[in-house]
């Protein structure tokens, strides 16, 4: 990679095309619209066949009912998932891929190929109790586990812009986990209903209520938390550098293996006595997810705090204002800017600021990538995209910004009167409290320019 600039320098006056953009030669097969058509043909597809095996196997009747109360741990699921991602959040195609993928086509190798295997193990030990046993704690890890890692493996592989990080790793894994365990609770919930009805039995005692609590209430997190450590895997490896090749690929596998290890041990909890179930689930379960919960808030707080030590540089190139590394180092600051926005212009300006937090974090990811020599040899492209993008979005995200700014920056007192008043600023110099004042106060602290003027330094002529 060339030598890394210490600020960025003046666009060119035609943004450049946007990376992954097919050029007009390539063949019918290589555009983006027969690959978006032929994903969602697959998926589909997975999802009729994957609905008429659960159909079948539970019955009409039992498949409504599993549904209905399959479906309502999701959006608390997804929603914690969101809220984890609020940093830098994945573009919604990528949430909705990995959900479908879950949901229709890891759900329907991992039907296929555990009927497959249980049956020819019970053919060929002729022992069917032995081979369900088996089957729950060798053969379903392994291949649940191996499908759902898939649609990590996809979009850390053709949509490695988005994937950053451990967040990032966490949260596409949590989603395709969530999809998956939607399909199978819809299966055992309705074969429990199915079992209930054959022996006519009901209420809180019912077959339906005993799976619905243990699987809906006691542990919806079990498939999220068991993929999440291959998440965690690719997260790291998206870390590491191009070279890094070793790593980058052991490191998948080792997350892989410790989820298939962890799934081994949830299905075979049951077999370890009477207490088991809850023995494995107090030990193992509880722990590992406080602790994945720590590690994801412990490194989006980290993310936070690349966002303000990189945006700086931006700052004083004329890019951001001042007062913007911290605002979009701040949560707070962003859901104020977001408000403000929303209260003043409406929705789609509200749209709009989040948008350019996005783009922000997104910039600031990247140059804290360069400066550690990851960033790769588009470093350049993309930070003019990422650039432009902010240019465009600028007259509306900026002062809802520095609203936001002025409204959570620490109060400190100047060691000096400002220009005879007794104004107080906060971090970066930004006056908070100066009645009568701009944004800036009376003068700016830091330059006003952007990056067209003719005052900016850092401009190049073009």
């Amino acid at each position: 990679m060339a030598a890394f600039p210490p600020y960025p320098t003046h666009p060119p006056a035609h943004p450049p095309h946007p990376s992954g953009a097919v050029p007009r030669h390539a063949h019918w097969w290589q555009r983006r619209r027969v690959k978006y058509g032929a994903l969602i043909t697959l998926l589909a597809l997975s999802g009729l066949v994957i609905l008429a095996l659960v159909r079948r196997e539970t019955g009409t009747e039992g498949f409504l009912v599993g549904l209905g109360l399959a479906v309502l741990p999701v959006p608390l699921l997804l929603a914690a998932f969101r809220w984890l991602d609020r940093v830098e959040p994945s573009p919604w195609r990528n949430m909705l891929f990995a959900f479908a993928w879950g949901a229709c086509a890891a759900a329907l190798i991992a039907i296929v190929a555990n009927s497959f295997a249980t049956h020819w193990i019970a053919t060929a030990t002729a022992d069917p109790s032995g081979a369900d046993t088996l089957g729950a704690t060798v053969i379903a890890p392994v291949v649940e586990e191996s499908a759902k890692a898939a649609a990590v493996l996809l979009l850390f592989l053709f949509r490695r812009r988005d994937f950053t990080g451990i967040v990032d790793g966490v949260v596409v894994a949590g989603v395709t986990a969530t999809g998956f365990a939607f399909t199978e609770n819809i299966l055992y919930l309705g074969n429990a209903f199915g079992t209930d009805q054959l022996n006519g039995d009901g209420g809180i005692a019912s077959v339906t209520a005993a799976t619905f609590f243990v699987r809906v209430i006691m542990s919806p997190f079990a498939h999220p938390l068991f993929t999440v450590l291959t998440g965690i895997g690719f997260g790291v490896a998206a870390l590491s550098g191009d070279r890094q090749r070793v790593r980058r690929v052991l490191l998948p596998l080792a997350g892989l293996l410790l989820a298939m290890g962890m799934h081994a041990l949830w299905n075979g909890s049951t077999t370890f006595g009477p207490y088991g179930f809850l023995a494995v689930y107090a030990a193992f379960m509880v722990p590992a997810f406080g602790l994945l919960t720590w590690l994801v808030i412990w490194t989006r707080q980290r993310e936070l705090r690349t966002v303000r030590e990189e945006l700086p540089a931006y700052a004083a190139a004329g890019w951001l204002t001042p007062a913007e590394p911290l605002a979009l180092g701040s949560l707070r600051a962003r859901r104020l800017a977001r408000d403000h926005a929303r209260h003043h212009s409406g929705r789609p300006a509200a749209r709009t600021v989040a948008e350019y937090e996005a783009y922000a974090t997104s910039l600031a990811f990247l140059r804290h990538r360069g400066r550690r020599g990851r960033a790769g040899a588009d470093f350049a492209v993309r930070e003019q995209e990422l650039l432009h993008a902010l240019w465009r979005r600028r007259e509306v995200a900026q002062p809802a910004l520095n609203h936001a700014a002025r409204m959570t920056a620490p109060v400190v007192a100047p060691p000096w009167p400002a220009h005879g008043a007794h104004g107080v600023y906060g971090v970066y110099g930004v006056p908070v409290q100066s009645p009568g004042y701009g944004s800036y106060g009376p003068t700016a602290p830091y330059p006003s320019y952007g990056p067209y003027s003719p005052h900016n330094p850092y401009r190049t002529q073009s």
